[in-house]
């Protein structure tokens, strides 16, 4: 197993696509078996004429234009570009460590089973909220079991960020689906182990990621999540993780539990036991990520901000797809970019 492309689906990333080239030039992988496409959607910013310098400097490295604008068609274009034996999806917004292609293709000969393999994310913060977020997201409280963030499993998990495939995969499972603007990564990791193939973790594998420093970029993501998790929940008929259901859950016991205790006073006292509850594991939580007592606030209201968003995306997603079974919106699949 030797040849390998590294996708990078990007659009206006000119403070970022420079380090993210950067690392990989900086690999200790065999750059004439490495071919990498940067696939951009249409970049106003500069971005394009960044890559087309990489692209004329280096000769694996490769500028492909992404007409659609939305990340799984630039996916599929990098990955319909040339043949590979593993095939790397990177983000624009990431760097990678120099031994991360190379772990990469060790952990898929060391595991025959494995379609998948990924690594340990590292959060890297260029200003003070950004330093919140990164702090929020890298706690199971405000991730859950997503294990590729928190570092806290080795083994078989159910999906990875900046994974590597097999092209077996490809060849049996198909490609990214092209009307999913956010959860395509996870959505084609619940299909390939629908076909059998397994998803390892290895902590050795290790990349940077340059975290949003705005929470209101923040809460779109995150709500954007939510909704699209429930259109992969539509199309697969089925529940592909438990922990998508706990946001969703909050937000209505909380909503519902107020609206209640306007009518039946009786609700008001599990409502507060629920909000105390809440608020108790969330300062736990944020004090053993914090600095100080002011970090404990701030990361508490991140924890908030991941909390709400992806549950009141989550349940705009089951009101839009399921009880009104409408197909996404050419608004909806704007609004993802």
């Amino acid at each position: 197993m030797r040849k390998v492309s590294i996708v990078i689906p990007c659009r206006n990333e000119a403070a970022y696509i420079g380090k993210c080239l950067d690392s990989i030039v900086q690999c200790n992988y065999d750059k004439s078996d490495l071919k990498v496409f940067v696939c951009d959607g249409l970049s106003d910013d500069g971005t394009e004429a960044i890559i087309r310098q990489y692209a004329q400097q280096y000769e694996f490295i490769h500028y492909l234009k992404n007409e659609k604008q939305v990340t799984p068609f630039a996916l599929n274009l990098g990955l319909k570009a040339e043949s590979f034996d593993f095939a790397i999806i990177l983000g624009a917004h990431a760097a990678i460590d120099k031994d991360f292609v190379k772990l990469n293709q060790e952990c898929l000969q060391a595991h025959p089973e494995v379609g998948c393999c990924g690594g340990i994310i590292d959060n890297v913060h260029e200003n003070q909220e950004a330093a919140i977020i990164s702090k929020a997201m890298s706690s199971p409280f405000g991730v859950g079991n997503a294990h590729f963030r928190t570092g806290t499993k080795s083994g078989y998990v159910d999906t990875v960020a900046f994974g590597a495939y097999r092209s077996e995969v490809f060849e049996r499972c198909g490609y990214f689906d092209e009307k999913l603007v956010r959860n395509q990564d996870d959505e084609f990791n619940f299909r390939i182990m629908k076909h059998g193939f397994r998803i390892f973790l290895e902590p050795d594998i290790r990349s940077q990621y340059f975290v949003r420093g705005n929470y209101k970029k923040l809460w779109r993501q995150y709500f954007q999540y939510g909704y699209w998790k429930v259109y992969v929940n539509v199309k697969h008929r089925a529940v592909t993780t438990l922990r998508q259901l706990i946001p969703a859950l909050m937000v209505s016991g909380f909503s519902f539990g107020l609206i209640f205790s306007l009518f039946i006073p009786a609700f008001l006292t599990p409502l507060i036991a629920l909000i105390a509850l809440y608020l108790i594991s969330a300062g736990y939580f944020a004090s053993k990520k914090a600095a100080g007592l002011k970090e404990i606030a701030s990361i508490m209201k991140c924890f908030m901000i991941l909390h709400f968003s992806y549950g009141s995306g989550y349940l705009k997603g089951i009101l839009d797809f399921i009880v009104l079974r409408k197909k996404p919106s050419a608004q909806a699949m704007r609004s993802s970019r």
